[in-house]
């Protein structure tokens, strides 16, 4: 048992410190060089004694000029100018520019591979997106005449109940109508390209054209109670005149910093005034025109102006998406028309030309 109890283990010196086996008992370990296959070399390491030279010093600065960076080199003249950062690249100083320089956007490369077919019910998707995002921005105009409906339809007296809360309802009704008519009239959603934030404003802005019309309704109605003369106000959607700040979108998609202007004006009156300053045509057909002579019979001054306004917009708004059709529609026949003259044409080629496509 003298393997274990290790009573015949000689006193190591310091230098045996590093060799694993310096605490097994001496029979086992020569028991061990003698059977292992791999002969076992003890290492010994010899501490190296530290070193007495000194490190040089830093020079230290003795002014505070000194601590200031030098300045950049002049640059080359002969030297080609750095690549400007394009505005998606979060390094302005340049860098990854060789990347940058073959960079497409994703809607870039979608565009360029879509169909014909895909561009058409786009173009007709962003028809119908229109039409219900001024719906939702009507319905959020008239929020408070909608709580009020259906809070009376949940709490109201048993007379309203068997009524239905008509009264409520043709309010919320009214106030739906009419700030539809205001979005439109005002061209909420008229421009692709225009920032979010003048949409927004255009919104509040026919909130509160309505709020005024009922103001003055109120206004005329106590006048005519107390048989005093009718109040006359002038046109409830602004009329803009002078100069405007230009709103057209730039590179960057903001509109340009507006011109200085005599005395401030909404962003919906520069919005009005550079439709005034577009050429006016007259999209309404004998139709249309039918149609809101009849609908504009019973109403109001103000709210016939108003049904007026928002006609002639979407009736607009009904003739740039027509153009946007007809162009679509050209350069479809434009590229059949080359494939034909290189002698590439196809069969659908043939087909669309007889059925007129």
């Amino acid at each position: 048992m003298g393997w274990f109890s290790g009573s015949n283990k000689p006193q190591t010196s310091s230098s045996d410190n590093d060799d694993p086996l310096r605490d097994l008992d001496p029979d086992l370990r020569a028991f061990l060089e003698k059977e292992s296959p791999v002969k076992y070399k003890p290492t010994t390491s010899t501490a190296s004694p530290p070193s007495t030279a000194q490190q040089p010093s830093l020079p230290v600065p003795s002014k505070t000029s000194d601590l200031q960076p030098a300045p950049p080199p002049p640059l080359d003249p002969s030297a080609p100018p750095a690549a400007a950062a394009p505005s998606q690249s979060l390094f302005p100083d340049g860098r990854y520019a060789h990347l940058w320089s073959t960079y497409k956007p994703l809607s870039e490369i979608e565009d360029a591979t879509k169909t014909d077919q895909e561009k058409l019910l786009d173009v007709l998707e962003g028809y119908k997106q229109r039409k219900a995002d001024i719906g939702r921005a009507a319905l959020e105009n008239c929020a408070l005449e909608q709580e009020a409906w259906e809070h009376c339809i949940r709490n109201g007296g048993l007379k309203a109940r068997m009524t239905m809360c008509r009264a409520q309802n043709r309010e919320f009704e009214r106030c739906y109508t009419l700030q539809n008519r205001f979005l439109k009239a005002l061209g909420y959603l008229s421009a692709i390209n225009r920032p979010a934030s003048v949409d927004e404003e255009i919104q509040m802005h026919a909130d509160t054209l309505y709020h005024r019309m009922l103001d003055q309704e109120k206004a005329q109605e106590a006048a005519k109670a107390a048989g005093q003369p009718i109040p006359q106000f002038s046109p409830i959607v602004p009329q803009s005149s002078g100069t405007m700040p230009n709103l057209a979108p730039t590179d960057t998609g903001f509109p340009a910093k507006p011109e200085p202007v005599a005395q401030s004006r909404t962003v919906v009156e520069a919005v009005a005034a550079a439709e005034e300053k577009a050429p006016q045509r007259d999209y309404l057909t004998p139709e249309a025109r039918a149609e809101l002579k009849k609908r504009i019979k019973d109403q109001p001054e103000y709210v016939r102006e108003v049904e007026e306004k928002a006609m002639r917009a979407e009736a607009e708004s009904d003739a740039s998406i027509a153009r946007t059709v007809d162009r679509l529609y050209s350069d479809k026949q434009q590229r059949r028309d080359e494939r034909r003259k290189r002698g590439e044409g196809t069969l659908g080629d043939t087909i669309s030309g007889w059925l007129g496509w």
